[in-house]
């Protein structure tokens, strides 16, 4: 029997081969969600448990803890966004510069999508690298989760600048030291089975090294 690593490496390759996006280019916005269907998504994490479904025009995942994956990469500067709702107690994350899809939540930046979770970290943060306490968004309502993340020059050292924008209002702009992830793919995380995350109209700019 394949482990569930092999069998998530097959359906990677299937899917890579049965969907192919357009190609993005500098400075224009290319959707990475048809609507309607998995088409070039991917599940990791508990294949059996947890589910992910699309629902009047969103991804939706729910369940035992997952991840789901976009297999086009790899991206290193651009702006990523999406709609989301997150439901009352739920917990979610965006990530992105994903190095490989491993079902894992420590792999990659994870902008959280968290409004009345037991975890007080909440939407708008880096998890892990930039915590915002405030909720911004209430749960069970639609809003425009924006990241933009390009390595650029921060006192002789290149370095990835992560701002974070909430609809369409900036909130900060992260200068990560540590280089933690150089670049990867996109992903979605469900975080456990009291949670429901609804998301739709995921759209990526590939941008240059100066953010253009």
């Amino acid at each position: 029997m394949k482990s569930f690593r092999d069998r998530l490496s097959i359906s990677l390759a299937v899917v890579a081969l049965g969907w192919l996006a357009p190609a993005a280019s500098a400075g224009e916005w290319v959707s990475l969600f048809d609507g309607k269907s998995m088409s070039g998504w991917v599940q990791g994490g508990h294949p059996d448990s947890s589910k992910w479904t699309v629902e009047d025009g969103a991804l939706s995942g729910s369940g035992e803890s997952s991840m789901l994956y976009s297999p086009k990469g790899d991206y290193r500067n651009f702006k990523l966004r999406a709609e989301i709702k997150i439901s009352d107690g739920g917990n979610s994350g965006m990530y992105f510069r994903c190095p490989r899809p491993n079902g894992s939540f420590s792999e990659g930046y994870e902008a959280q999508v968290d409004s009345t979770h037991r975890d007080p970290i909440r939407t708008g943060s880096i998890y892990g690298f930039a915590h915002v306490y405030k909720t911004y968004v209430p749960p069970d309502t639609w809003f425009t989760y924006e990241v933009e993340v390009v390595d650029k020059n921060w006192r002789g050292k290149t370095v990835p600048h992560i701002k974070v924008s909430i609809n369409g209002e900036v909130l900060y702009e992260l200068i990560e030291y540590t280089k933690a992830f150089d670049h990867g793919h996109f992903a979605f995380q469900h975080h456990d089975p009291g949670s429901k995350v609804h998301i739709r109209k995921v759209e990526v700019m590939e941008l240059d090294q100066h953010g253009k």
